[in-house]
């Protein structure tokens, strides 16, 4: 035990009972697997992997692959070192925006033959449906810079930085509601419980800023639509320090982070390091790692009261940033707002920021629905990455930008010349990046004339999943952590890299 501790048990009851209760038994069967994980640890001479060995200290086959595998991380040089996901929740449709398809135009109203539907899964919205009649984009086309990139005038900002973007129209998912598709694309799995992306970057990577979360997840205060749920951004069966932060708008930006009113704050350094004691005691008498990430927590959330104020305050941005990201931006929680806060979180070596806009979820009224959310995200998006192209960022900074799923070429209810709905459809829909190891100005996979099925090159959720990792120096496959006797991974026993689009 550690002696720094004595005085405080010699001075509390129950701590010495536990400590009765410890006999010489059970501490070597607690404790022989992980010594030699630590042991283990310091001869990887690898910082990151300690994180690793703690999930594999109870079990000699998992010790071994660690030996085997090294799984110190990075597995290899990194592209990318932060990260951030403009998630557009509820699926845009890629036939109004970025996917042209001139042909359907001929097309208007005609049934969509069944050899195109081939018996795919329809939602229970359009399962009902005798017909399905072809409703062809009213949204103009044309191609944009040197790669000649299709975009819609729905997206006036994009299509000046056509070049900087790389578009994947070959992407396909497994499910087609909204909550499993989100959680599928968050998680790796349909089935809520699992770690998001961002929590397995901090698990395998940690922090490069000791004074604010590895993972920052912002929600836009002006979508709306299907719900969202904090298990999006949680650590699942990881260790809880490696849970996203939800940062929201207003006078705490982090819940039950300041002070209770009236209480100055001046003892609670004196408060956490007793605190941090006891801990360390029960760590001692356990070997709990949960009890090493509830002093995380604790040390982080005192480091915050500090940073989170400095980093959410705006005011000291120039006008001409915020003219770049539009009027909203000087709206707090707004999606504008949140792609500046993106960047400013991004300077500060946040690793994984994930912002959330809701309100894709067109099955009426599609034309009409679909420009108002190109018209509270366009501006912002196009902004954020030339803010970081301009700061030099855009280097080593990744841009993500999709939702769950795509929108149907056939009309989800009745049809007209001006306006139309669109159903779910997870089979083929698009998505692009931008930034770290990225081709920037390219556009890869192929959809078939009615933007229903890939015809080429297609990229599964999983696939999309491992490229990311990849570009932070992640091998996919040899980033696990055993949990309930299985070694679970983001990609679980699919996906691979997507070599083609990177630079």
């Amino acid at each position: 035990m550690c002696n720094n501790h004595d005085k405080l048990r010699s001075n509390n009851k129950d701590l010495q009972n536990i400590e009765k209760q410890w006999d010489r038994r059970t501490f070597f069967k607690k404790t022989s697997l992980g010594l030699g994980a630590i042991a283990l640890g310091s001869l990887l001479n690898s910082e990151k992997s300690w994180a690793n060995v703690g999930s594999f200290a109870d079990d000699k086959y998992a010790l071994d692959a660690l030996v085997k595998n090294n799984l110190g991380l990075p597995h290899h040089l990194p592209k990318a070192k932060r990260v951030v996901y403009l998630f557009q929740s509820g699926g845009p449709s890629q036939i109004d925006l970025f996917d042209y398809k001139p042909k359907l135009k001929d097309m208007f109203g005609n049934d969509l033959p069944d050899s195109v539907r081939a018996g795919q899964r329809l939602t229970g919205m359009s399962a009902d449906q005798t017909a399905f009649p072809i409703a062809p984009s009213i949204m103009n086309f044309k191609q944009y810079g040197e790669s000649r990139a299709w975009v819609s005038d729905a997206m006036p900002y994009l299509s000046e930085i056509a070049d900087d973007l790389c578009f994947i129209k070959s992407m396909h998912t497994d499910a087609i509601n909204h909550d499993p598709a989100i959680t599928f694309f968050q998680t790796g799995s349909q089935q809520p419980g699992r770690p998001s992306i961002g929590s397995w970057i901090s698990y395998g990577l940690g922090s490069d800023n000791d004074n604010l979360p590895t993972f920052i997840s912002l929600v836009s205060k002006n979508g709306s639509g299907q719900p969202l749920y904090s298990r999006l951004w949680g650590n699942g069966f990881l260790p809880t320090e490696h849970q996203g932060v939800q940062f929201r708008s207003g006078k705490d930006p982090v819940l039950y982070l300041g002070n209770p009113e009236n209480y100055d704050g001046e003892d609670r350094r004196n408060m956490l390091n007793y605190l941090n004691k006891l801990n360390g005691i029960a760590y001692d008498t356990y070997g709990d790692s949960e009890i090493n990430a509830r002093i995380s927590q604790y040390e982080m959330a005192y480091k915050m009261q500090t940073s989170v104020p400095e980093v959410t305050d705006t005011s000291d941005e120039p006008d001409y940033i915020f003219d770049m990201y539009g009027e909203d931006s000087r709206n707090p929680g707004t999606y504008a707002a949140n792609c500046l806060m993106a960047r400013k979180l991004l300077e500060k070596d946040v690793k994984f920021v994930q912002l959330y806009h809701q309100g894709w979820d067109q099955h009426a009224n599609c034309p009409g629905g679909l420009k108002m959310q190109c018209k509270n995200t366009d501006q912002a998006t196009a902004a954020l990455i030339k803010d970081l192209k301009q700061r030099g960022m855009l280097e080593d900074t990744l841009v993500i930008w999709g939702g769950e799923f795509g929108r149907t070429v056939y009309s989800q209810g009745q049809l007209t010349n001006t306006n139309y709905g669109r159903d779910h459809h997870p089979k083929a829909f698009t998505m692009f990046m931008a930034g770290a190891g990225i081709k920037p100005g390219f556009t890869y996979g192929e959809t078939d004339d009615f933007s229903y099925n890939i015809i080429k090159d297609p990229v599964h959720t999983h696939d999309f999943q491992a490229t990311l990792l990849h570009l932070f120096g992640i091998d996919h496959e040899r980033l696990i952590y055993k949990y309930q006797g299985r070694r679970f991974r983001l990609t679980d026993v699919h996906g691979k890299v997507v070599k083609d689009i990177l630079s």
